[in-house]
């Protein structure tokens, strides 16, 4: 669907620039944007370097685990249909922390193993577990004590004070996150059976065979 959007904002620009006779501008805004983004990416590869430099450091250190361990009850009351133990909780705890620390770049590759291992657990595999739902709620609203990829793009621009973003940053992903986990907490609430009670029952009767339904332990299926 972006792309789309992309595609139709290009289309546009090139038929107002053909009939209002600024095609020139419009190829030099092209070439002006390419050759922007070529600066900041540059930028951003010298402070994500350091950045993850840093987190290396740290978890070589063992801060990471500390971190993730002082994390685990939280982790823990977030995701309750995870079994203790499972791998997921290890990805969804490096993710947090990176996305702490502002290195979405770095938390990426994280979120995505975490969903593969909830993947796992899904016995629905065309639909998302609550599991799923609450890392992607915190993954995009993460609460951030440094916003390290705003913090580069700022130093690219020359911003005389590039670091005042922390105060604000922080303020408004910890209410984002305060936001997240109270409407997956109300969500939660309205289903009050963990994800493997989800099951699809087939049977010749009334229900179809094609029906996913919810049951509770030893209840009947309530469609």
């Amino acid at each position: 669907m972006v792309n789309w959007i992309w595609l139709f904002l290009i289309v546009v620009s090139v038929i107002f620039g053909l009939i209002n006779g600024n095609m020139d501008a419009i190829t030099q805004a092209a070439f002006d944007g390419a050759k922007s983004g070529v600066t900041v990416s540059f930028g951003l590869i010298s402070i994500m370097v350091f950045w993850l430099g840093m987190m290396k450091i740290a978890e070589e250190a063992g801060l990471l685990h500390k971190l993730s361990r002082l994390l685990y009850p939280i982790v823990r009351w977030l995701f309750p249909d995870i079994p203790k133990g499972h791998p997921a909780l290890g990805y969804i705890m490096s993710n947090l922390s990176a996305n702490m620390f502002g290195l979405g770049n770095a938390a990426t590759p994280m979120g995505i193993k975490a969903m593969q291992e909830l993947q796992t657990l899904n016995p629905d595999k065309h639909t998302a577990t609550p599991a799923m739902c609450t890392l992607l709620a915190l993954n995009t609203s993460s609460i951030t004590l440094v916003p390290t990829t705003l913090i580069a793009i700022r130093m690219n621009y020359n911003s005389a004070n590039p670091a005042e973003i922390i105060g604000t940053t922080l303020a408004a992903t910890f209410v984002a996150t305060l936001t997240a986990i109270l409407v997956d907490r109300w969500y939660r609430s309205r289903d009050k059976g963990p994800p493997s009670t989800y099951t699809t029952i087939q049977t010749a009767t009334k229900v179809n065979p094609t029906t996913t339904v919810r049951t509770s332990n030893g209840g009947e299926p309530v469609v």
